[in-house]
């Protein structure tokens, strides 16, 4: 919960002022020495005093600034001192043009620091002063009754005496003088702040922050807030409490009281996603085995349910629209990168409608949604209709759906390829100007479309691997995500050689966007690895032409599998098994070195570029640590 650092001043009853400190060695009716102007000689000037009291300063009479002045000393009134405003104009311009010169937000100077300063002065610290100036000390204040005669009204304890050292900086509103900092937030807390920072953004199906915990007080959701509590631990340290939520999640998820409705669906994706990520996957696939049957049980698939269960709120009914399109692109990522399922949502019928950009779903402005048929035929109705990322996203990992159904076409495999390459190349061609790319329009990262261009990249790899002829086995114990795949070598590059160089290339590149790699979803880490498949095996090669810019294409691999190493432990296994094949593709190439035969035909220019290559590529890669045990979840 955000802090205001405003405190409701009806909570306090006693006005608050600030009254003067008599010192230690002063009696309370002994006066006090005048004051000299900074810089003076106290010895021939007039004596000043540094405010009046509100008996004097109510009547226009000078006062001797005594505690009490003599004038309420002699007429028996209350002597309370107020910090005076009067003539200030908040801090000089160019204060560092003379390090000398004092300012009134300085700090009062030590007793034998040459001239003295009055503390009352607007923006002045409340420190220690010298023993002969009596200063106003915030923790005093004037007792409730009798009020001075000369006090109007109270003042209330949101009066802002000294406004600088009070002033929230976080929104400049006025605070109390007694004002304190919010307490620490729990580890619950943390958690599900950090599931809305990291997790969120990939998968933006369930409510924002402010209307879940509305919805906390309604009914029971526990299941919910558990599985966000869990993966939102998995970010930051919490110690024993990680295993604590993992248990309590599980446990939640079948509870025999536990409604089967939408909010258990959005529970058991994010348990299904950080399952995944931790390589509990034939756990994770058993979550998704049920997340779907309960989708289908409760009509998440359809139209009406939105609508039925959304309360007549728009962005409950989003929220239940980008449920089911979220599992049904978790249950396809599933299937295209582990290859251990069949994606069993895409047969599903589905009329619901696509959901809208992320800034309209925050902000409640939810437009009337269009649908995937509308996607489909925007090309032929002639209909400009703009749509949002996420359904970019979803037409995206629709034809991985399309691909994965191919075999049974009766095609021959290159007819097929060439189908399918025409769904991707067509969906990258007909993207409007604003989504080109992953950023939207003010410059910042688009997550939807990063998965949108990350699904259609991988599509591509998988899609022209088999056919390719770059030889795999180089990589064959890669196998953190899905089993090696055979591919028998060539003697040339062939277009289906070219499309998984340039895809890879594409995803090396993702990695570049200046947001923290760990807030991209889970899948990017299965991805990222094919990408370094498909390096490692071109590194393999007798010789490479553009040595340099593959080296730079691992290295980006590398460092973004050692960041969600500290997350993920698939990143983890899928780093130290890149990192395994790189030491045999470097020593092999070594070996091969060591013959003469090895660099006919090759310049001085060329030996030295390969050897230096080399050498680079294994230096970064030797960076990968092992994950640390304190990401994994209980086994």
């Amino acid at each position: 919960m955000e802090w205001s650092g405003v405190v409701d001043s009806s909570s306090h009853s006693s006005p608050e002022l600030y009254a003067p400190v008599i010192p230690s060695n002063m009696s309370a009716h002994q006066t006090t020495p005048a004051i000299s102007p900074p810089g003076s000689d106290s010895r021939g000037s007039t004596q000043t005093v540094p405010a009046a009291c509100l008996a004097c300063r109510a009547k226009h009479l000078k006062c001797d600034g005594s505690n009490p002045c003599s004038r309420c000393q002699s007429s028996s009134s209350e002597c309370v001192y107020v910090a005076s405003r009067r003539g200030y104009k908040g801090p000089r311009k160019n204060s560092t043009a003379n390090p000398n010169k004092r300012h009134a937000s300085d700090s009062p100077p030590s007793a034998g620091g040459g001239g003295e300063s009055c503390p009352m002065l607007l923006g002045a610290r409340v420190g220690a002063p010298p023993p002969t100036l009596p200063t106003f000390n915030p923790a005093l204040s004037v007792p409730e009754s009798p009020l001075s005669p000369f006090v109007g009204t109270p003042v209330p304890n949101t009066l802002q005496l000294y406004r600088t050292p009070y002033l929230n900086s976080a929104n400049g509103a006025m605070v109390p003088a007694n004002a304190q900092p919010p307490p620490p937030k729990s580890i619950p807390e943390q958690c599900i702040d950090a599931f809305y920072y990291y997790f969120y953004p990939g998968h933006p199906s369930v409510l924002p922050k402010a209307h879940i915990t509305k919805i906390a007080k309604e009914r029971n959701i526990e299941h919910l807030l558990a599985a966000m509590r869990w993966v939102g631990s998995l970010y930051i340290e919490v110690g024993p409490a990680r295993a604590t939520f993992f248990e309590e999640t599980m446990r939640l998820l079948y509870a025999p009281d536990v409604r089967k409705d939408g909010f258990l669906v959005q529970a058991m994706i994010i348990a299904i996603v950080g399952l995944d990520g931790c390589r509990q996957n034939e756990k994770a696939r058993e979550i998704l085995s049920d997340a779907e049957r309960v989708a289908m049980e409760t009509g998440l698939y359809t139209r009406a349910y939105a609508t039925t269960y959304g309360c007549g709120n728009p962005r409950m009914e989003e929220s239940w629209r980008r449920t089911w399109w979220d599992l049904f692109v978790v249950d396809g990522m599933i299937a295209g990168v582990h290859r251990q399922t069949n994606f069993l949502l895409y047969d599903i019928v589905a009329d619901v409608g696509l959901p809208c950009e992320e800034h309209e779903y925050l902000s409640g402005k939810i437009p009337r949604p269009m649908y995937l048929e509308d996607f489909d035929d925007q090309i032929f109705t002639g209909e400009e209709r703009t749509f949002s990322s996420f359904a970019y996203r979803v037409a995206s990992i629709t034809n991985l759906g399309r691909m994965m159904r191919l075999p049974n076409s009766g095609l021959s495999p290159e007819e097929s390829v060439d189908k399918i390459e025409s769904l991707l190349s067509n969906w990258r061609l007909h993207l409007p100007k604003s989504k080109k790319d992953c950023l939207d329009k003010d410059g910042r990262l688009d997550e939807m479309m990063f998965q949108a261009f990350m699904i259609n990249h991988a599509c591509s790899i998988i899609l022209h691997q088999p056919l390719s002829q770059l030889d795999s086995s180089p990589a064959r114990d890669v196998t953190a995500c899905a089993p090696h795949r055979a591919v028998d070598s060539g003697d040339n590059f062939n277009l289906h050689t070219r499309h998984i160089i340039t895809a890879a290339c594409e995803i090396s590149k993702m990695v570049t966007y200046n947001v923290p790699i760990t807030s991209h979803t889970h899948f990017f880490t299965c991805v990222l690895t094919l990408s370094s498949i498909v390096h490692l095996s071109k590194w393999a090669l007798y010789f490479i032409h553009d040595e340099d810019d593959l080296r730079q294409q691992i290295r980006l691999n590398i460092g973004a599998l050692n960041k969600l190493s500290g997350v993920w432990r698939a990143a983890s296994t899928a780093g130290s098994q890149v990192k395994g094949v790189a030491q045999e593709i470097y020593r092999s190439r070594k070996a091969q070195q060591t013959n003469p035969n090895f660099w006919v035909g090759l310049t001085q220019e060329e030996i030295m570029s390969t050897m230096s290559a080399d050498e680079g590529i294994m230096s970064e890669i030797n960076l990968l640590p092992a994950a640390p045990e304190s990401v994994l979840p209980p086994s």
